[in-house]
């Protein structure tokens, strides 16, 4: 079975996990508003593959988050695994950043297999990426960029309750903790550990990336922010 580099970068985690057989064998990562992926991300590859008494020969494939999520971290992981596929000539995976995240809350919660869940992750102001899972980790809805009011997922949540998760959700919640059937999951955030499954799920269906052309999925396009000017 496969040993497999996880990279989580698509928010204010840096995360990496390293898995052998669907066990999870090393974790290293950090939640911070710095966004210091592009510093830690190497460092902590290299610090869970010595944890484990690793070489980066080990591995067999390299998993990714693909995203949505922040555009600076998608590109520094992916960038990152692109890199180390070429030079160790192994394959490329992709595993949907909010998938991964549904997927963490269903290993860890006990809720109602009939609760939709919704993992969201803040793309500014009163907008988040989002999508809507059931128990088994099924899309239900589609990835979209939602731009949250009192009206927001009112034909979903006439028929469930619904699992509100991750640092887009924390921005929601007076916004819809008007309706009875909402219910909010705090300090959850996305990590390498959550992808594993998913990924060696990937790797024995051979279900992998062209890696030369592989692009994160941004769901929306960059815009680059006014520079200040220099005082």
């Amino acid at each position: 079975m496969p040993t497999i580099l996880s990279i989580e970068t698509a928010t204010k985690s840096c995360s990496v996990a390293i898995t052998k057989d669907d066990k999870v064998l090393s974790v290293v990562e950090e939640v911070g508003d710095g966004y210091s992926h592009a510093e830690n991300l190497s460092v902590f590859i290299d610090d869970a593959l010595k944890e484990i008494n690793l070489t980066y020969s080990d591995l067999d494939a390299i998993a990714i988050s693909k995203g949505p999520g922040s555009y600076t971290g998608l590109r520094i992981g992916t960038s990152t695994a692109k890199g180390l596929c070429f030079a160790l000539d192994i394959p490329l995976i992709s595993v949907s950043t909010l998938q991964a995240m549904a997927f963490g809350v269903i290993q860890t919660n006990n809720f109602d297999n009939t609760t939709l869940l919704c993992p969201m992750i803040d793309a500014r102001r009163m907008e988040v990426y989002s999508a809507f899972f059931d128990a088994e980790n099924n899309f239900i809805r589609e990835t979209k960029a939602d731009i949250i009011g009192e009206n927001s997922y009112v034909e979903f949540l006439a028929k469930s309750k619904i699992l509100f998760f991750g640092d887009g959700a924390e921005k929601c919640k007076e916004a819809l903790c008007s309706n009875q059937n909402t219910l909010f999951l705090d300090n959850f955030h996305p990590s390498a550990r959550h992808m594993t499954t998913l990924a060696e799920q990937k790797f024995i269906a051979k279900q992998f990336e062209d890696t030369a052309y592989f692009e994160p999925f941004y769901l929306k396009d960059f815009v680059a922010g006014k520079p200040k000017k220099l005082i």
